[in-house]
């Protein structure tokens, strides 16, 4: 199962990586996910030069598509070719967007009239394509999702684990990477709030 995350130019470190690293660590049970670019460098909104693991082509392959979040982002969907580069199918993919990309997931019709999470920078605009923003880090309908706030990017790859692997996969993960003497509480908030946001039944 490959995840392509979207990353365009001036792109958020946080909302790319940490969703990314997350996932990567259930590699050795076939979930990977990759770096997915509009070219073959883009530089994030902090100065920093990545190069793209795979192309935008890889989103028609992808079973899993998160789009993440920039300071461009309104640049990228008032450019109509790059947008013609994302035909993503909610009915055989696995589709997030983390902050800004909300604004993505609305200009390329896919909420049907779901309400979506974002930051609070990006609220205007999203509301300004008559999309409901909600006041919660993370919500999921079927199998779109979105996240708002730089730090809900674990909401986002705990949602695509949980979804992909089961949530004994999703603790594991959360287990590892929660900071020392917080295990516990890290895992079980990040389980719920995506129990809550998705309708998921922790087991």
């Amino acid at each position: 199962m490959r995840v392509a995350v979207v990353t365009f130019d001036g792109f958020n470190e946080l909302d790319s990586f940490i969703a990314s690293a997350l996932i990567n660590r259930c590699r050795a049970d076939g979930l990977e996910a990759f770096i997915t670019t509009p070219m073959p460098v883009v530089t994030s909104m902090n100065g920093v030069p990545v190069t793209g693991q795979r192309p935008i082509e890889f989103v028609t392959e992808a079973e899993v598509v998160l789009i993440g979040s920039g300071v461009k982002t309104r640049d990228v969907v008032a450019d109509d070719r790059l947008l013609s580069m994302l035909p993503l199918d909610p009915g055989r993919q696995l589709i997030g967007s983390q902050c800004s990309g909300a604004l993505v997931l609305a200009r390329l019709g896919l909420l049907g009239g779901m309400p979506v999470c974002t930051d609070r920078t990006s609220r205007p605009f999203v509301e300004a394509e008559n999309v409901t923003v909600l006041d919660v880090p993370f919500h999921a309908q079927g199998n779109i999702a979105t996240a708002g706030g730089c730090l809900a990017s674990q909401y986002l790859a705990t949602w695509v684990i949980t979804r992909t692997l089961g949530e004994s996969a999703a603790r594991a993960v959360l287990d590892y990477v929660a900071p020392v003497g917080e295990n516990d509480e890290t895992v079980e908030r990040a389980l719920g709030v995506v129990h809550r946001g998705s309708g998921l039944t922790l087991r």
